[in-house]
């Protein structure tokens, strides 16, 4: 049985508080199951760093920028932490959301359900095309499409995932191969592009090639296009007024400029399309009175104390992990996402977003006006 988020709080705030019972009470075994001066020394760093972020945060550029880089600059160094992590990223998700992170996907392809029938009984599926945005691995995207052909039996939704990492695309691809079904994987297109930048254009259909000449019997062929991503199609572009539903989950916070981001996603949508971002985000411990205090402050220490630790353990790589959560405490809080949306042009309904697991993460939903 699949536990809805907002349900399964008490059983996230249980659990972070064990996590941070250990940590205090149990801090020998830690020490030395992580490496006694490795650990001491950043536990000991937390609050200092807390300090020096939340100083780092007040200096952002209200454009976006981060820890007083360029645009440019960046978007090199997110490149950077994501070729160094594309192998490990969902692992370490795992790691960050304590495996949540599986059940937020779930809920939010639920709750956008792609492929789904017009109002009107009698009128056929449409068809729909999927934009899902620094989508590298696929974790989305697999689970859009199975949600519209499986769930909705509507075979004529496609879905592009588009990604500035072409580290992150190639794992994907190499899932897609592995995991989907043909019907699905020729329904899943890869672009790498920063989606901070206008999208090119598709290319114009090429001109009919003259009928060629019958093969020999001995001579295959090939039934898939095969693009920079092996047997996989690779889209050319993406024309303005033409997507149905743009998604982004875990990856807007590393936008080089969110506000350029959500532009750019208005302009591809089609009038009445849907903007759908999942984020980690704040505890709301306003609707938390007791526990919120506590859930945030265990977040913390767990973020800041372990991740990047356990980063360098696993994966050999100590500073992207750590560029990851800042990352997240960095990225706007709900009510100032919200607003960011709405300066795009979309229109927001009711609060505009859910909170997931008591504000780790939240769901923003956004609507381009007919």
């Amino acid at each position: 049985m699949t536990l809805e988020p907002n349900i399964a709080i008490g059983l996230t705030v249980v659990f972070l508080l064990l996590v941070a019972g250990v940590l205090v009470w149990k801090g020998a075994s830690m020490v030395k199951y992580f490496g006694k001066t490795m650990f001491e020394a950043k536990r000991a760093q937390v609050a200092t760093e807390d300090i020096e972020l939340r100083q780092r945060q007040r200096q952002t550029a209200a454009a976006g920028s981060q820890d007083g880089l360029s645009e440019a600059e960046k978007t090199e160094r997110v490149a950077g932490v994501f070729h160094s992590v594309a192998e490990s990223y969902d692992r370490m998700n795992d790691l960050m959301s304590f495996g949540w992170h599986r059940i937020w996907k779930d809920h939010f392809v639920r709750s956008l359900n792609p492929g789904s029938s017009p109002a009107r009984a009698s009128s056929p599926p449409a068809a729909q095309h999927i934009l899902d945005v620094a989508g590298g691995t696929g974790d989305i995207a697999f689970r859009l499409l199975h949600h519209a052909h499986v769930v909705n039996r509507n075979p004529d939704v496609r879905v592009t995932i588009t990604d500035i990492n072409g580290s992150m695309l190639a794992v994907g691809a190499q899932r897609a191969a592995a995991q989907l079904p043909a019907s699905q994987q020729a329904a899943l297109s890869f672009l790498e592009w920063d989606a901070t930048r206008p999208f090119p254009a598709p290319a114009p259909a090429p001109a009919p090639a003259p009928a060629p000449a019958p093969a020999p019997a001995s001579s295959p062929n090939s039934t898939h296009q095969t693009g920079a991503f092996g047997s996989t199609t690779t889209s050319t572009g993406i024309a303005a007024n033409s997507i149905d539903l743009y998604t982004v989950a875990f990856g807007i916070r590393n936008f080089s400029s969110v506000r350029a981001g959500l532009a750019e996603a208005y302009r591809v949508l089609k009038p009445g399309g849907v903007f759908a971002c999942l984020e980690f985000s704040r505890v709301d411990e306003a609707s938390l009175p007791v526990l919120g205090p506590l859930l945030a402050g265990a977040y913390a220490r767990w973020s800041f104390g372990a991740i990047p630790l356990i980063g360098q353990l696993a994966a050999g790589d100590r500073d992207s992990y750590q560029y990851l959560v800042e990352s997240i405490a960095r990225f706007p809080p709900q009510e100032e996402f919200r607003a960011m949306i709405e300066e795009a042009g979309f229109v927001v309904g009711g609060k505009g977003y859910e909170n997931l697991t008591g504000g780790i993460a939240a769901i923003h939903k956004g609507l381009k006006p007919l």
